[in-house]
């Protein structure tokens, strides 16, 4: 397991350290670096030897009376600069007798190595700062590590119990009270956690804040920029990348952001070693888009900024709603880069899989829907591979219906489509009767006609016949064909036939009673699948 971020110490930042109280009464100036106050002090060093940059490890604030520089110029601009060599935080001077005013050399040097120096005029006993930055450093330390570890509890628990990925991201926004997103290397959005007006809006112009934010910094861990808050981590293992975890304007203190987003990112590497072969995040998140789509629980406006951010072209497009029955996802996906085409793929229930196809207005989309369909009846080598379609949809919020149209003409063929002469690409014109018995399916009139009509062949050991009957009134009570796709000689089918119209007392001869036979086993196959 790779993890690229560092968990450094909580720390106060150089402003945070001046505006203490027993600070404050020592009547602190900002005499240079001022741009620089948000450095973090990790220790404050009290120190008067000119070489006083040996000692130190970097993040220090150091104080000093300059007793040793006084009357050497040469000297204190060595000391500003060993302090910069150094790495230190700042450097704070007591003024009184070695310097009643803050010396032009020292903070010269202090400007130019852009090192923030602050001189106190009046005199203050530096123990009771060291006392109580020291204090206050070891306490953030604490209740960081004890977050750390609380954090890291919990997100294994929920690993151990099996939970999916939506949960574990939920509970990292929960301790960080801010938006998180989990992307891959490509900044496309795979998941995301929080209030949900905080994400939309993180997620409304997602390209352009991921690209201005570390696209210019590869490789690197921290935040976007200092102070905004923007913590990500790398996700990765055995010497590879493959995301990121970003905790978007995350308030607390950058030390302790750091540390969440490390351990969320520790158990976001184990849970996906641990999926196996489940379907991959980017899987999840197509389908926790399309479902929340097809199922119109969230409006579709408020799923536009997931869908742009999710990598989906939108501005100024045809959206083509596509359902398939017994299509693969990886297959679909593949054949989508192979066709140079944009789009979700994403599971349902029930065997089907969404695909909304994303199209620039002057593209053919009825031409494209049909061979794409052509290649994937082809590839797939087989004509039960149903490609239902709704009209195309120019505008985002008509999306949800398209899809629930293509589900239910899907719906409407399922099961029959090898019985069916039915075009590469199936729509609500093609399905007739059907599409609207499908519709009706649940009406208890409609149940009821149905179990009366077929009550004969309705047993399980008929079912065999209940089939042979199924494919003969589907193919327009064609015998030759039946007897094809049952694989009997024609005297078999008859012989069946006969039995089917004893058990039923129909005569399938007559257009009437066998298109009441076709009604009932059309809403008889509608109640079952």
């Amino acid at each position: 397991m790779t993890i690229t971020l560092d968990s450094p110490e909580p720390a106060l930042s150089v402003r945070q350290v001046l505006a203490l109280e027993r600070v404050l009464a020592g009547e602190p100036e900002v005499v240079a670096g001022a741009g620089h106050l948000d450095r973090p002090v990790r220790w404050v060093h009290v120190a008067e030897a000119a070489d006083v940059g040996v000692m130190l490890s970097g993040g220090e604030m150091v104080l000093t009376t300059g007793v040793l520089l006084a009357g050497d110029e040469d000297k204190q601009a060595e000391y500003v600069r060993s302090l910069h060599r150094a790495e230190a935080a700042a450097v704070v001077l007591g003024l009184g007798r070695a310097f009643p005013s803050p010396p032009d050399v020292m903070r010269r040097a202090a400007e130019r190595c852009g090192l923030p120096m602050v001189v106190l005029h009046r005199p203050f006993p530096f123990a009771e700062l060291t006392e109580e930055v020291q204090s206050r450093l070891v306490r953030r330390k604490f209740a960081a590590v004890s977050l750390s570890e609380a954090v890291r509890t919990e997100l294994t628990a929920l690993i151990t119990a099996g939970a999916p990925l939506q949960r574990l991201l939920d509970e990292v926004a929960r301790h960080s009270a801010c938006p998180v997103v989990v992307t891959n290397l490509a900044h496309r959005v795979l998941g995301t956690a929080g209030e949900r007006p905080a994400v939309d809006d993180v997620l409304r112009d997602w390209e352009r804040i991921a690209r201005q934010a570390w696209g210019h910094r590869p490789g690197r861990s921290d935040t976007g920029g200092e102070g905004d808050g923007w913590i990500r981590a790398e996700l990765g293992g055995r010497g590879e990348r493959w995301g990121r975890i970003v905790l978007c304007g995350y308030r607390g203190d950058t030390a302790t952001g750091r540390l969440l987003a490390d351990r969320a990112a520790e158990a976001l590497v184990l849970h996906r070693m641990l999926g196996g072969a489940a379907c991959s995040w980017e899987e999840q998140s197509a389908q926790g888009l399309l479902t929340d789509l097809v199922s119109g629980v969230v409006p579709a406006r408020h799923l536009l900024p997931r869908a742009r951010a999710a990598g989906l072209p939108v501005n100024r497009r045809t959206f083509v709603p596509l359902v398939v029955r017994d299509g693969d996802v990886a297959r679909l996906e593949r054949l989508l880069r192979l066709l140079g085409l944009s789009g979700l793929v994403a599971e349902l229930a029930d065997g089907a899989t969404a695909v909304l196809l994303s199209l620039a207005h002057d593209q053919d989309a009825g031409a494209l829907a049909t061979h794409f369909a052509t290649r994937l009846r082809t590839e797939s080598g087989t004509d039960g591979t149903v490609v239902a379609a709704a009209e195309p949809r120019l505008a985002w919020d008509d999306v949800p219906t398209g899809l629930r149209e293509a589900q239910h003409v899907a719906d409407a063929v399922a099961g029959s489509s090898a019985a069916l002469d039915l075009p590469p690409v199936v729509r609500l014109r093609d399905v007739h009767l059907r599409g609207l018995i499908r519709l009706l399916r649940d009406d208890p009139h409609v149940q009821s006609f149905a179990e009366r009509e077929l009550d004969g062949l309705l047993c399980e050991a008929d079912e065999d016949l209940l089939s042979v009957l199924r494919t003969y009134l589907a193919t327009g009570r064609n015998k030759s064909r039946t007897a094809q796709l049952h694989h009997v000689s024609r005297p078999a089918l008859y012989r069946r036939l006969e039995a089917i119209q004893v058990r039923l007392g129909v005569d399938l001869d007559d257009f009437e009673q066998a298109a009441s036979v076709h009604i009932a086993l059309l809403a008889h196959d509608a109640q079952h699948h």
